[in-house]
């Protein structure tokens, strides 16, 4: 069972895909807070420190790369542990970045929920 006091911060503008993490994530134990858009998860991020960051790319205000490119910016920032979730299968950017990160990635039209909390699970065990 993951400890009470795991926060993860869900940057997804998709508001259905948005609440059903949040649901699964809080049935798992997690506190979980959530962003709409880039600017108001970069700002959450860098105020409330969350132990895991779930990042959509294809977002509203500010894009999840140019988001991870400010937050490794910041001091506490650089090392703070993040999950891409992303429509853009064939986007070399978000790839490269992913690889060069060593940050796991999820095509949304790929994966199964579960397959992303297990992989949270990991990341924060």
């Amino acid at each position: 069972m993951p400890s009470k006091n795991k926060i993860i911060l869900v940057a997804e503008d998709e508001e259905p895909l948005r609440r059903v993490l949040k649901d699964i994530l809080s049935f798992e134990g997690y506190m979980v807070l959530e962003a709409v858009n880039g600017e108001e998860g970069l700002e959450m991020i860098l105020k409330e420190h969350p132990d895991l960051v779930l990042l959509d790319i294809v977002m509203p205000k500010m894009d999840g790369l140019t988001l991870l490119k400010k937050l490794r910016e910041d001091e506490w920032g650089k090392t703070a542990n993040v999950v891409i979730l992303t429509n853009l299968s064939d986007n070399e950017e978000v790839t490269k970045t992913a690889d060069r990160e060593g940050i796991p990635c999820f095509v949304k039209t790929d994966i199964k929920i579960n397959q992303v909390i297990e992989k949270i699970k990991e990341r924060l065990s």
